[in-house]
């Protein structure tokens, strides 16, 4: 095999000079391309609900989340902000880096409650930490298990169409707008940015299956992915440069315990039905490639309630359980716990929510934090009815697609379709709409077909080979 240096001299010794205009061709539309991706970096509206975002405040607030002093780059927002109301593109692209640098650089701060805990940084943490019970024996190949993991997609798909209009709003707002909540307040789109990390899990997932690694995923993030907001913006520029998990994770990126693998934890429990330490492995497999620590734990979280619907009809058990399968030295834990603690004494929902709002509002809306609590608080009060679960979501605001969308196929796996009524069904028949290269649109109940005929294939997965440390070569 020639080396490159050959092939690149065999081009050069060939190449015959011509008489030729010079060509600058598509540079106008790169330079317009990159002066929008600064400008939505300042100021954004979420897609589904019109909610004003400006992505560098929020990244600021995150590292502040993360324990880090970021006195620094706290001070250049001003400045990118009016760099950004006076048109002065130069200048928003030198304050944007510089930000960026002054959060790659921030020190610890040693006043931050953060470093009060012990986060795992891995698996291997997570395991030594966690008694895992057994793994409940399903049948995969009868049509119950196949009517499950239906009722999971469509009830996610559901939730997610529900929420995306009213994402990135407070629930004094929501209620101002639109009082009681208890049925979509659109025309639903079923085109959101949450399934389609769901999907390229799928797509690794068939060729490799239980043993399937973050690179693998990683992989089809970038065939397939074109572009990915706040953590996951990170995550494939990183993946893009040959950064492979888990440091396309945690270079630059503040993001990493935002709610970008909370939002994504349903497929892996749905392929993980009756094994919550094989949900939880899996989480961390996929949670690595844009986040961390409590970042992980968010996608643990979920995953592993649904992996625990296939064999439990409490939903208020499911919620306690998946809260005790978590690190309790964790800061994730200690969120949910206290939520956990308040819907135990009080008697109505907003109230536990109002006191959790108060608690946890330096959080960005995006943040893993306020919608782990929503999620508890929801499915507590709710008490496994799909509709009023979904209201408790709606009002409570923050961001709502990704907390309907897990919570319901939570639901959606216990009960099955039916657990999801035909006001909800009807409007989006049977179509799912993604950004996903090669799957643009989907009918869910193919999607869920094969999620089904996934899980057989590999079923069961061995579980003494995926107590291994999880490989990153």
């Amino acid at each position: 095999m020639r080396k490159a240096w050959q092939q690149e001299l065999e081009i050069r010794r060939y190449a015959r000079p011509k008489r030729k205009e010079p060509s600058w061709g598509g540079i106008d539309e790169f330079r317009a391309f990159e002066d929008l991706v600064v400008k939505l970096l300042w100021h954004s509206e979420v897609p589904g609900s019109g909610s004003q975002e400006c992505l560098m405040r929020g990244a600021v607030q995150a590292a502040c989340n993360k324990g880090l002093e970021v006195s620094k780059a706290e001070v250049l927002l001003p400045v990118g902000l009016q760099a950004l109301t006076e048109g002065e593109t130069t200048a928003l692209h030198k304050v944007t880096s510089t930000i960026w640098r002054e959060l790659n650089a921030a020190p610890p701060d040693p006043g931050s409650s953060y470093w009060n805990f012990t986060n795992p940084t891995c698996w291997e943490e997570h395991q030594a930490k966690v008694n895992f019970p057994d793994a409940v024996s399903i049948d995969v190949s009868k049509a119950d298990f196949e009517r499950r993991i239906l009722g999971g997609w469509v009830a996610q798909i559901c939730g997610g169409a529900f929420g995306t209009a009213l994402e990135g709003y407070t629930t004094d707002r929501i209620i101002e707008a639109f009082g009681e909540i208890k049925h979509y307040v659109r025309e639903p789109s079923t085109l959101n940015d949450d399934i389609t990390y769901e999907l390229a899990f799928l797509k690794a997932f068939e060729e490799k299956g239980y043993f399937v690694q973050s690179r693998h995923i990683a992989e089809q993030w970038i065939a397939l992915i074109p572009f990915g907001w706040s953590a996951e913006y990170v995550a494939l520029q990183n993946l893009k440069l040959g950064i492979y998990p888990p440091e396309s994770g945690t270079r630059s990126n503040p993001f990493s315990e935002w709610i970008g693998a909370q939002m994504r934890g349903a497929v892996v429990g749905m392929v993980a039905p009756g094994d919550p330490m094989t949900a939880a492995r899996l989480a961390w497999v996929d949670g690595v490639i844009s986040h961390q620590a409590n970042g992980v734990l968010g996608e643990v979280f979920n995953a592993s309630m649904i992996a625990m619907a296939f064999i439990e009809r409490d939903v208020r058990k499911i919620l306690i359980d998946a809260i005790n399968l978590l690190p309790h030295d964790s800061q994730y834990y200690t969120v949910v716990a206290k939520t956990l603690a308040l819907c135990r004494n009080e008697k109505h929902w907003l109230d536990a929510w109002r006191k959790c709002e108060q608690r946890l509002e330096r959080y960005n809306w995006v943040h893993a934090y306020p919608n782990a609590a929503i999620e508890v608080i929801a499915l507590w009060y709710g008490s496994g009815d799909f509709d009023k679960t979904m209201s408790i979501t709606a009002i409570a605001g923050q961001d709502v697609d990704c907390n309907a969308a897990q919570i319901a196929t939570v639901l959606g796996v216990m009960f099955g379709p039916d657990a999801v009524g035909k006001c909800w069904t009807d409007p989006i028949h049977d179509d799912l709409r993604t950004y996903v290269r090669g799957m643009e649109e989907l009918k869910i109940t193919e999607l869920a077909q094969w999620t089904t005929e996934l899980v057989r294939r590999y079923w069961p997965p061995n579980r003494t080979q995926l107590a291994q440390p999880i490989l990153y070569e």
